[in-house]
């Protein structure tokens, strides 16, 4: 019996998939088309499954992985027991391994549809008007000044503990993200949605060791953060990861996102978040062109703002590691291969929106 006949269904299963992945790429240079498909196929798709996801408090992209592990362990399992036992192993091994490959190549294909399809639709810089430029050192100086000066206003908006860190609970901060974008939808109107709660991950510990504050899971249409990581972030990381339920992909776009979205809500643990988020980026842009103002600037905040700074960075710092970097070096060859040439170097885009927009 011939290999084609003997794993007929698999040959057949991948060819299926692989003509829906070469429709894909084939279709990505087709702004129009990608436009389409996004709108009236892959968002509407993507909010019915959040709609059956959000029934639950449970982050089911969490419980998707736990699943996938223990598929992925009892196939391995079975295969190996099947190999052992048939006299033309080869054969046996040609169909685990066309196993594996058809069902890696259907979660791509699912992926690259449901979530790839962004990367090439109209982004928020032409969907809003606010575009990123080339900004002088005097703009940056002015920009950074401005957000240290309001995030040292909204310091003083926050709960802190006895050590003066920020204390807002976090239960607190994920029940009112559906009230931040609400005062955005004038100046944003393309950001208008009905939102619900950003999910708390059980298993946090595990993204904080692949340096992840939160992340959008295309498959259940859910917003996903990081539990354990400072709670000060919180806030600006539900506002983000809320964004990419908006059909956002570009990384840089959800943080200036996040960041006007957070300020402008009234809610005060967002806006200090959102300010703070903001403050962190342009002051990160201004010390490699100017020290000395960046170290003026940084000497006018508040010492509560200082000791929440340094928290973060000694919290990211504990988990710099192997891991760590192996998940950063895949996320940037991901950027890298929807077109985001800069990879996580795209980032620091945020900075010039921001300088573009309040300077």
């Amino acid at each position: 019996m011939s290999l084609w006949k003997e794993y007929r269904k698999l040959h057949r299963w991948l060819l299926a998939a692989a003509a829906v992945l070469a429709a894909f790429y084939l279709a990505r240079g087709s702004r129009p088309l990608m436009n389409a498909l996004a709108r009236y196929v892959t968002q509407p798709l993507k909010r019915g499954l959040a709609a059956v996801s959000y029934l639950t408090s449970v982050s089911l992209a969490e419980v998707w992985y736990f699943v996938l592990a223990a598929a992925l362990f009892f196939y391995l399992t079975w295969a190996v027991r099947r190999i052992i036992r048939r006299k033309r192993k080869w054969r046996s091994v040609y169909g685990f391994a066309m196993g594996l490959v058809c069902a890696g190549l259907t979660v791509w294909a699912a992926f690259c549809l449901l979530w790839g399809v962004n990367y090439y639709t109209d982004n928020f810089q032409e969907q809003s008007g606010v575009y990123a430029r080339g900004v002088t050192v005097e703009e940056l100086r002015q920009v950074t000044a401005y957000f240290a000066g309001q995030l040292s206003a909204a310091s003083e908006t926050v709960s802190r503990d006895e050590n003066g860190l920020f204390a807002v609970s976090r239960q607190e901060i994920l029940s009112q993200a559906t009230e931040v974008y609400a005062n955005s939808y004038e100046a944003f109107p393309t950001l208008r949605m009905t939102d619900r709660p950003p999910k708390a991950v059980n298993m946090s510990t595990v993204m904080s060791a692949m340096d992840f504050t939160g992340f959008y899971f295309p498959f259940t249409g859910e917003a996903n953060v990081n539990m354990d990581s400072p709670a000060a972030f919180l806030p600006a990381t539900a506002a983000h990861e809320m964004a990419h339920e908006r059909g956002i992909s570009s990384e840089q776009e959800c943080n200036f996102i996040a960041i006007v979205t957070s300020t402008t809500c009234g809610i005060p643990s967002y806006v200090y978040s959102g300010w703070l988020l903001g403050y962190i980026h342009l002051g990160n842009a201004l010390i490699t062109v100017d020290q000395d103002a960046w170290q003026q600037i940084r000497d006018s905040l508040p010492e509560d703002v200082i000791k929440d700074m340094e928290e973060n960075n000694a919290y990211w710092a504990a988990w710099e590691g192997p891991v760590s970097a192996a998940t950063s070096k895949a996320y940037d060859s991901l950027l890298k291969g929807y077109g985001e040439t800069a990879g996580i170097q795209s980032y620091g885009t945020v900075v010039d929106m921001l300088v573009a927009y309040y300077g």
